[in-house]
């Protein structure tokens, strides 16, 4: 599969991924916390299923040499 999260945005997904796993694991939030693994693994290999399906893409456009 192509690259499709970029940037800020696979920032965003690992910082909010480990945010929830790391709540869901002290128990101050319910199991559904760790849905967390989502966002932390599309932000870690850089792609998104859902973005594919929408035809979306935050990476930047890479030019040829």
């Amino acid at each position: 599969m192509k690259t499709n999260v970029g940037g800020i945005d696979k920032v965003l997904r690992i910082v909010v991924g480990i945010a929830l796993i790391a709540l869901a694991a002290m128990g101050m939030i319910g199991a559904w916390g760790w849905i967390g693994v989502v966002p932390l693994l599309t932000g870690l290999f850089g792609v998104c299923p859902a973005y594919s399906l929408l035809g979306m893409n935050t990476c930047p456009i890479k030019k040829g040499p």
